[in-house]
This record gives structure tokens, sequence and C-alpha cells, in this order.
């Protein structure tokens, strides 16, 4: 018998409850920033053939040439400039195992995604935070006086802001990268539908600057399934996440459904154009309700009650099969619920959902199939990590 004692997890974890993002059966699901439409059809047929090509019992490509090739050529850099790894979050894990740990330091602006604070943690880096404004726009002034203070390696922009939707002003970025004693990562995850991105600060700086924008093909490629993200940087900063990646760590699958996906541009831009067309029609039907609303450059809209709770104005909707994120209990949002923009017909469902919850009520019998409040309430309650989930 093994005179051992307990397996003790890491003192500085021990706290930290892991993140998730419940899922909660709706007719209408409108809480986790999907896309509402699935791949193009031809897509999956495309898909469907090259895996049939894949020799499975063989490793993929480990530097996943052919797909950072495409990219490079989408975003008009170098493939040198471009990293691939399962999401962006796994972008983010490599970018602060490479310039994070112990003895290093974070800096998010708050409310804002949680996992860049999240995953500073698990890599051991110290985390350290300065609030946004009343209209969650960062200030630079005090982000150039918190770098002096502070000196973090790694400095975090999620523009658009998740959850709070708005993207910061080019001159903002540019301020920030300019002052930043590290490097600055330009969280894009929903780049695509804001008016501009910080991929052409990057393109004008040249290859000696210290800015990072990494992306994702879980939103408007409608590819969330599939578990791919990017960043595009310097060839070192590249270099540094490889050294750092699990061997193989992108699947032949993942990457060959980027690569064919890169064959859809076009389409993707129009199904851009038309979320961020409806996510303008919700917003104005949104200003004639009890709510406060924030202008948003992705495709997710916050929203506050101003008379009802959130929680209970979030119980209605799910009474009626139409689940919309809880923000209620998140730092810097209280009291806050995020809708993400759906199909047309979801919105409407959406609206009019909604309009009878702030009334205080909701269509007799309605119920989501196979929900109950003891299921539900997670959805609801779900804390983030010192932040706010996605």
């Amino acid at each position: 018998m093994s005179a051992a004692g307990p397996v003790v997890m890491r003192p500085d974890l021990s706290a930290m409850v892991g993140y998730h993002s419940p899922q909660v059966d709706a007719e209408v699901r409108l809480n986790t920033n999907e896309s509402p439409i699935a791949p193009p059809g031809s897509w999956s047929a495309e898909l469907a053939r090259e895996i049939g090509r894949i020799e499975l019992n063989r490793y993929p490509d480990r530097r996943a040439r052919k797909l950072r090739e495409a990219l490079a050529s989408y975003h008009d850099v170098s493939p040198e400039q471009v990293f691939c790894a399962n999401g962006s979050n796994e972008v983010i894990q490599c970018l602060l195992l490479a310039f994070g740990g112990p003895g290093r330091k974070a800096l998010v602006f708050e409310p804002t995604y949680a996992l860049h604070s999240h995953i500073a943690r698990v890599t051991g880096t110290g985390v350290c935070s300065a609030p946004r404004d009343e209209s969650f726009r960062i200030d630079p002034d005090a982000a150039v006086s918190l770098f002096g203070a502070q000196s973090p390696e790694v400095t975090f922009v999620c523009s658009p802001n998740n959850p709070t939707g708005a993207a910061e002003d080019p001159g903002v970025v540019a301020a920030i990268e300019v002052a930043a004693p590290g490097l600055v990562v330009v969280d894009e995850a929903y780049g695509q539908f804001a008016r501009w991105s910080a991929l052409d600060l990057l393109r004008d700086a040249g290859p000696g600057g210290h800015l990072v924008v990494t992306r994702t093909f879980s939103k408007t490629w409608a590819m969330a399934g599939c578990r791919l993200g990017y960043l595009v940087g310097t060839p070192a900063v590249v270099e540094a996440c490889e050294a750092v990646a699990l061997p193989y760590h992108l699947s032949s699958l993942t990457q060959a459904a980027g690569l064919l996906a890169l064959g859809y541009a076009g389409e993707m831009e129009r199904r851009v154009a038309a979320i961020v067309e409806e996510r303008g029609r919700v917003a104005a039907a949104l200003s004639g309700m009890a709510v406060t609303t924030w202008p948003s450059e992705a495709n997710f809209i916050l929203l506050r009650p101003d008379a009802a709770s959130s929680s209970e104005v979030w119980e209605r909707l799910l009474s009626q099969s139409v689940l919309v994120r809880d923000c209620s209990t998140w730092p810097g949002v209280e009291g806050c619920l995020r809708v993400t923009i759906g199909t047309p017909a979801e919105n409407d469902r959406f609206l009019e959902a909604l309009d009878s919850a702030l009334a205080g009520s909701s269509p007799a019998g309605s119920s989501p199939a196979g929900s109950s409040p003891e299921r539900s309430s997670p959805e609801r309650r779900a804390p983030g990590l010192n932040g706010t989930p996605t």
C-alpha cells in the first residue's frame, strides 16, 4: 500500500471555478454568439469528400502550412505571420505560455472576455485590470498610466468587446500599441462585424511591431463545432507560439475544414452583412422597449431591463423557449442580458417574447421541451472567473 498522501491541485488554482458555457434546451438559442446559419451545403459536401482522402493513420501537418498560406493570402500578410490552433482560446493560451507565466502580468480592461484572465491564471500569469468608462470604452490615458505602474508583458484589447459589443476606435488601439511595454493582443472574435480591424494597423506597422490580432472561425464562418482560430502577428510571435504548442495539436480534419471554408469568403461576407442589418433592426426595436442598450459592432446586443428584474426576464424568456445570456451577476454589467443576433425569424421570436417578459407575463403553457427550472438555472447562475463568460 502506498504511503503517499492525496494528490493536491496547485494551490493557486484550487479556488478557481472551471470555465464553461452551460447548455440549456430551447427552440431559439441566442446565448453563445454562434452563427445562426449552418455552413453552406456545398462546403459540407466538399469536406466530406476531403475527409475520404485524408490518411487518418498519419499525423497532421504540424505547422498547418497550407492553411497558414491561405490565411496569409486572405489577410495580405506572409505565412510566417500566421499561427493556427484549436479555437482562438488555444491561441491565447499559447501566447500566455510563451510571453506570460510566473513573475509576469497580463492586463485586461473590465468588463471583458473572461478567458483572458482565466487562461492567464491557469498559465501562472498574474492579472491586473483597469475599468472601462461608462460607455464601456477604454480610456487610453488611463491605460498608459497603468502601463507605467504595472508594466504588463501582455495587454488584451477585446474589440468588439464581449459582452458589451463596442469596438475601440483605431486611435485608441494605436495609442495602446505604442505605449504598451509588451505584446498588445487585439481579440477580434467578432471583428468581421465591425467597421474596422486592427489588422490594418498591424500591416502598417510592418514586421517589427508587437501587435497581435486573434480571430476565430466560430462566428462568421459558422464553424463553432470545428474549433479553429488563428493569430496574425510577427514571425517572432508565431515562432514562440509554435515552441509551446503541443505536437500535432491541429487535426487534419480541422485544417481541411478551415482551408475549404476560405473558398467561401464571399458567402461569409454576405452573411455578415445580413447579420449586421438584422442587428440594426433588433436595436431599433429594442429602443422602443423598457430596456437600456449599448451600441454594438458585434453579433450580439447587451441590454438591461429598466424596471423588471433581469433574472425574472430571463426566466420568462426561457419559459417561451427563447434562451439568451443572463449577465446579471457579472462584474461591470450587473442586471444585464446579452442576446445573439439570430435569423430574422429567431429575432422576431425574441422580440415578441421580450415584450411579454417585460410586461411580466409569458404565454400560458409555454416551456421549452426537456427544460425545467432545475435544468435551466445553471445557465442563469453560471459564474464567471473574476470576469465575464462567453
